[in-house]
């Protein structure tokens, strides 16, 4: 019996290793693994004539006009300025938005003026707005900034007002059984749980800070990544276009892995970081 036992476990042990040695690889290096499969497809659909060096150039011609482009300095302006732009509207967007969506969700006058406004205004493109704000600030980063602000402030906003009402009463009725004040339950109470959901407001809106820059630089012109993407096609640069969404790529990727570990750091007391890690 022990034999048939013992046998038994073998059995399923064996049958599990499989799913043991996929789930050791991580996801982390499976990303890798499709990124090295992307730039090796792209590098031999260029060069196999199928399309043409102009509407596809090489992705080595890309990257080695990215290092040109690194050694002249121009690579660094422009990553800096759009980088400015982008998270200083960010960062304006995240304590607006904060600070708005818990005074609507906690006080009935501003709840009352505001829903109106964020019910029409988030669905709308707030790109739109963009001849708008040019006319009003000019071509200069300050315009750039107010429609990153604009645009990222909403998703950090109704994530503050749908995590400030989703705090459970019995959390509020105990702070203020205990003699809390409604200073010490917001601080206390109210912010510590509407933390993770007003997080993930934030990851929504940082890569949508970074797209409302790049696309108002490109309508704009001038410095930045977007910038010197338009300018590249008006010259019929196509290795220029190519390198300037590859730098967009790759700084879109470093934000947003740079925001999850942001919320490991802030969540670390929180259930959710004692989860074990999926595979």
């Amino acid at each position: 019996m022990a034999r048939g036992m013992t046998g038994r476990i073998a059995a399923n042990d064996t049958g599990r290793t499989p799913a043991v040695r996929l789930g050791t690889l991580g996801w982390g290096t499976v990303s890798w693994l499709v990124v090295i499969v992307l730039a090796a497809v792209w590098e031999g659909l260029a060069r196999s004539g199928i399309v043409t060096a102009f509407m596809l150039p090489p992705l080595s011609v890309v990257l080695e006009r990215i290092y040109d482009d690194a050694q002249t300095g121009d690579l660094f302006i422009n990553l800096g300025l759009t980088l400015y732009r982008a998270l200083a509207g960010f960062a304006i967007a995240t304590a607006a938005g904060i600070v708005l969506g818990i005074a609507i969700a906690r006080v009935g006058a501003v709840r009352w003026f505001f829903d109106p406004i964020i019910s029409v205004g988030f669905p709308m493109p707030k790109i739109a707005f963009l001849p708008i704000v040019v006319l009003w600030f000019g071509f200069h980063d300050f315009s750039k900034i107010a429609m990153v602000v604009f645009d990222a402030t909403f998703p950090v906003l109704t994530a503050t007002i749908a995590a400030t009402h989703a705090v459970e009463r019995e959390l509020l009725w105990s702070a203020r059984s205990m003699g809390a004040n409604d200073r010490q339950i917001l601080h206390e109470v109210v912010l510590p749980a509407a933390l993770p959901e007003v997080i993930t407001g934030l990851q929504v809106a940082l890569p949508i800070a970074l797209i409302v820059c790049i696309v108002a630089e490109m309508l704009t012109g001038g410095v930045g990544l977007g910038g010197a993407m338009i300018t590249a096609s008006r010259f019929a640069n196509s290795p220029g276009v190519f390198a300037g969404i590859v730098e967009i790529a790759v700084v879109g990727y470093l934000l947003i892995r740079g925001m999850t570990l942001l919320r490991r750091r802030l969540l670390a007391w929180h259930a959710e970081s004692q989860a074990p890690p999926t595979v």
